[in-house]
């Protein structure tokens, strides 16, 4: 099934693409109590996750592209002909599009930020929009550009009715950036430490007195804090005319509650206590701070009834933090009859290292995380020539997780993301001169490795449709519908003649098929959903891959088979010798075991597939 999948795609690749039709709209009633408590009885594993980023998924309203405001780009912050600005997306056209995202079978969506954003940053010939979500100003409305609360809410009713989770993306730390230093007035503030500046003294050890009995900020109580009146320790923050009062609620307004340290440099103390691309950096260490995000995200809860969390920058912030802030939410949640709410959070490493995302996880109580590691192992085996002794090590690493592999079957796991780029560009970034076959190949193995594996598999909006891309953060970021964003237009799609001139949404393009097939498989097996996983072979060049999924002290089993190298293989894998009769879910697999214990398998060069073995086994 894999083969003719892919035969398809490159088949499709010079015929015509179908013209794409305007979804329905969709249901906007509020979902029955039945189906409500349907949709949240499933716990996280259950899941299969669309992620998208709302300016740049559909749009269904074009009224509200320039988000109520007057004038050219830099004011409004929108200009469909530029990867920097808004291009046009909202909730109106999510919401239009529940049909196309639900047939691919996902199950919950993951709304990139949707608060109201500075519509404008950077200097003279810097500027962009806070299209992406990330540049908060108002964390009480949705951005005007996206739509309104009531859209949000619509949005949230439409998906529980069709039995779809909605997730949103929240931002703890930082703010749009409105406090500016007199020191670096117009370009960036070089990091200064808490040891050279602090908080007791102005601009130094030698400067005048501050900030007199305040103990430093790993003393937590209001009574410390209260004590810190001055916030010019380090820089001098000033507020430019005019936006003084720009950010809701109004104590985010007040430079005492950021750090004012400078910009950060990823690693050591600036990790936590910088700004994260000049982007104002909240004192997540203050008590007002700790319960003003609460009551924040507490609130949006209770508004809409959503069902999870995914948290930025999470690796950025203290850990005590987390530690009052996650159960905080949990607590809401299930008071608001939500038992099941997932929060994951964003720890990005650029490694297969289990451990960090482990560390993270036991440390701050944010118990799951994104998991980047299965990532970047597949950027390395799949994408890469890496061995096959790389998968196995990953799983072999989840009993650092604070609960072991439970702990990893809750991970979101990914291949695809806004940040780091679409996996078909890393596959052609690892090999230049990747022909479109192998390109696609490796790409829809990448994508079953995803699906089969533990963790919540997370779905990159246009990877289902071919999307390549030709880097990282903007350059990852095509709308799907039309563009008219000249580096959009020539970028080169899988499986279809038309590039980004088109909209994309077609369920017959054979990506589509091919994860919704993928996503069947793996909702109709609760074993590929919940089961512990064994790695049954792995080696030490690129070919054979093979993993069980069995769910303790239930017969039968699931292997998953995979071949990353370019050439065919025949292997015997081995597997329960109780297991005779085997049935194939995805891909060919024998009929019956060649001895006990043994499963003779083949696959095509880049292959994979998945057998069942019959649960009534003897």
């Amino acid at each position: 099934m894999m083969r003719s999948i892919v035969t398809a795609a490159l088949l499709a690749v010079t015929a015509a693409t179908p013209a794409a039709t305007r979804a329905p709209v969709a249901v906007t009633v509020a979902p029955d109590a039945a189906t409500l408590a349907a949709v949240r009885a499933r716990p996280p594993q259950d899941e299969l996750i669309y992620f998208l980023l709302v300016d740049r998924f559909a749009n269904g309203n074009p009224a509200n592209d320039r988000g109520g405001l007057l004038g050219g780009p830099l004011q409004t912050g929108f200009d469909p002909t530029s990867k920097a600005f808004f291009n046009g997306g909202d909730l109106a056209g999510v919401l239009q599009k529940l049909d196309y995202i639900q047939g691919l079978g996902a199950t919950a969506i993951w709304l990139a930020p949707v608060f109201k954003n500075k519509p404008v940053q950077g200097g003279p010939g810097q500027e962009s929009a806070g299209y992406h979500g990330y540049w908060i100003t108002d964390f009480t409305q949705v951005d005007p550009h996206l739509g309104s609360n009531d859209d949000l809410k619509r949005l949230v009713d439409a998906a529980h009715a069709r039995g779809l989770k909605v997730y949103l993306d929240i931002v703890t730390n930082h703010t749009a950036d409105v406090i500016q230093y007199r020191e670096c007035v117009g370009k960036p503030c070089t990091y200064r430490s808490r040891a050279d500046y602090p908080y007791s003294r102005q601009g130094g050890p030698s400067g005048g007195q501050i900030n007199p009995g305040f103990a430093g900020d790993h003393i937590a109580t209001p009574e410390n804090w209260a004590k810190l009146t001055r916030p010019d320790f380090a820089y001098t923050p000033f507020i430019t005319p005019g936006e003084e009062r720009i950010k809701v609620p109004a104590w985010l307004n007040d430079p005492i509650y950021y750090h004012n340290r400078g910009e950060t440099v990823y690693r050591n103390e600036s990790s936590q206590f910088g700004d994260f691309v000049s982007l104002d950096d909240l004192a997540t260490e203050h008590p007002r701070v700790i319960d003003g995000m609460i009551e924040i995200y507490g609130n949006w809860i209770e508004k809409l009834g959503i069902d999870g969390y995914r948290v930025d920058t999470a690796q950025h912030v203290n850990p005590e933090f987390w530690q009052r802030f996650v159960p905080a939410m949990q607590a809401r949640a299930k008071a608001a009859g939500i038992p099941n709410f997932h929060i994951f959070g964003e720890v990005s490493v650029d490694e297969v290292d289990v451990g960090r995302l482990a560390r993270n996880s036991r440390i701050t109580g944010m118990e799951n995380v994104l998991d980047f590691a299965l990532k970047n192992a597949a950027m390395e085996a799949i994408a890469g020539t890496a061995p096959t002794s790389v998968l196995a090590r990953l799983f072999a690493d989840d009993v650092l997780y604070p609960q072991g592999e439970a702990t990893a079957a809750t991970n979101a796991s990914f291949i695809s993301n806004h940040d780091g780029g679409r996996f078909a560009w890393f596959v052609r970034r690892a090999n230049p001169n990747i022909d479109t076959v192998e390109l696609a190949q490796r790409t829809l193995l990448a994508h079953g490795f995803l699906l089969f594996s533990r963790g919540v598999p997370t779905i990159y909006a246009g990877d289902e449709q071919g999307f390549i891309g030709t880097g990282n953060d903007q350059l990852a970021r095509q709308p799907l519908f039309a563009s008219l964003v000249p580096e959009y237009r020539a970028m080169q799609r899988l499986g279809t003649s038309a590039g980004h001139t088109v909209a994309s949404y077609d369920p017959a393009h054979p990506f589509y098929r091919a994860l919704k097939a993928m996503a069947a498989v793996r909702a109709a097996d609760p074993r590929l959903r919940h089961g512990t996983t064994r790695v049954r072979a792995a080696g030490d060049a690129p070919g054979l891959f093979a993993f069980s999924r069995q769910l303790a002290g239930k017969p039968g089993e699931t292997l998953v088979v995979m071949n990353t190298a370019n050439t065919p293989l025949t292997a015997n894998v081995m597997v329960d010798p109780a297991h005779r009769d085997w049935t194939s879910r995805f891909g060919t697999c024998p009929a019956t075991a060649a001895a006990p214990g043994t499963l003779a398998i083949s696959l095509p060069p880049l292959g994979i597939a998945v057998c069942s073995s019959d649960a009534s086994d003897k």
